[in-house]
């Protein structure tokens, strides 16, 4: 089991900042790919950005320039620093995970999700 603990999320102005986070544990042996997707009432879900083992990152166009995504491999967690923020960033935000487990298997898991709301 994999359990994926998101914060950072809330109430915020257009223009202002906010960091979120998603910290993973238990049976992992290795995290691969780690990212963040979001969900606008009455839409799909959409990829904002993912970040390799390595620290590749790939960012949505809809953020580029203006979220940073990073990782901590030493304590299993993503985090993605939103600045600039408009309201269509308005969302229920994401974390998702690539795990390797101990067993060879490798699976995919997705955080409870946490709200951001951009007043403008």
């Amino acid at each position: 089991q994999v359990q994926l603990v998101e914060s950072g999320g809330g109430l915020v102005q257009a223009g202002g900042s906010l960091r979120l986070s998603c910290a993973a544990s238990g049976d992992i042996f290795r995290i691969n790919a780690m990212g963040w997707y979001r969900q606008a009432p009455g839409k799909q879900r959409e990829l904002v950005a993912t970040i390799t083992l390595g620290g590749s990152t790939d960012y949505a166009d809809f953020v580029k320039g203006r979220f940073t995504l990073s990782r901590d491999n030493a304590k299993n967690t993503v985090y993605l620093q939103m600045n600039s923020l408009k309201p269509e960033d308005t969302a229920v935000y994401y974390c998702n995970v690539d795990v390797l487990g101990p067993t060879a298997v490798v699976y995919n898991r997705w955080g409870q999700g946490t709200q951001v709301t951009v007043s403008s």
